[in-house]
């Protein structure tokens, strides 16, 4: 691409962008104004709470995020990082068995036919169907919380690795042979690096899951934003739980950048 190319390049994205950020302006502004106008109306159920008044809850919360006056009446920050804890630890956890446990079903038709069983099984399963176990198994909700996430987390890393793993190119793998490279180079220097854009999307949808699953699950292990959710609802405020769930939200949406720029550097070139 020549320079000419590439500037005109820049100069389309960055147009694009620009209206994207105005189209995403505009649709912003028409929601937040029917739902200020149907609230005010009372056009939706009884209670249900403005835009303004639940974005007036929204900037309180996060400016003052870290209190601390008792185990129900703490900082939505500290809740936040009660459940980014949490799923950190379990989907850590879970990565570590589904990237080598993916790449062993991927080379080998052994394992896939001995694996595959347990995957078909226990991939289909809710999240919320372990809970119980969890709780009686572990008598503890921290404890419940990672095997929650590490349970739920495992199979689309597990299935995007071995699936990426299989279809690497057989060219590259040609090459290889022909270089006389053994078995082990061939899994980290050919492998691996061909099969990243598929292990990192895998892991990428294993933490919207993580993400996802963390929140439900905390409705009943005491901390947490579930838990979070769940108080609010029990106190009948209902501008807290749209503020918990713009959170949530949030900070789903800024995980998934982090992933998706991960995919771009592995990409190898490719948009």
């Amino acid at each position: 691409m020549t320079i000419v190319q590439e500037n005109k390049f820049k100069q389309l994205l960055e147009s694009e962008n620009i209206r994207a950020l105005g189209i995403f302006m505009i649709s912003l502004g028409i929601f937040l104004s029917l739902w200020e106008i149907g609230a005010n109306m009372e056009l939706f159920s009884q209670g249900m709470p403005t835009a303004s008044l639940t974005l007036k809850e929204l900037w309180w919360w996060i400016t003052n995020p870290f209190f601390n006056n008792g185990p129900n009446d703490m900082g939505i920050g500290w809740n936040l990082l009660t459940s980014l804890r949490r799923v950190a630890i379990g989907y850590t956890m879970a990565s570590i068995i589904a990237v080598p446990l993916g790449i062993l079903i991927g080379i080998s038709k052994i394992a896939a036919k001995a694996f595959n069983p347990y995957v078909q099984l226990l991939k289909p399963v809710s999240p919320l169907a372990w809970l119980p176990l969890g709780l009686y198994l572990f008598r503890d909700s921290e404890k419940t919380g990672i095997f929650i996430i590490l349970i739920s987390s495992i199979w689309p890393t597990l299935v995007n690795t071995a699936f990426g793993v299989t279809n690497v190119n057989s060219d590259y793998l040609d090459v290889a042979r022909t270089l006389g490279a053994s078995r082990w180079r061939t899994i980290f220097k050919v492998i691996i690096p061909a099969a990243l854009p598929n292990i990192i999307s895998g892991l990428r949808i294993s933490m919207g899951i993580s993400w996802l699953v963390i929140v439900a699950a905390e409705m009943l292990l005491g901390t947490g934003l579930g838990y979070f959710i769940w108080s609010e609802w029990n106190n009948l405020y209902l501008p807290n739980i749209i503020v918990a769930i713009i959170i949530i939200g949030f900070v789903g949406l800024i995980l998934d950048q982090i992933f998706i720029f991960l995919e771009k550097l592995v990409s190898f070139g490719k948009q």
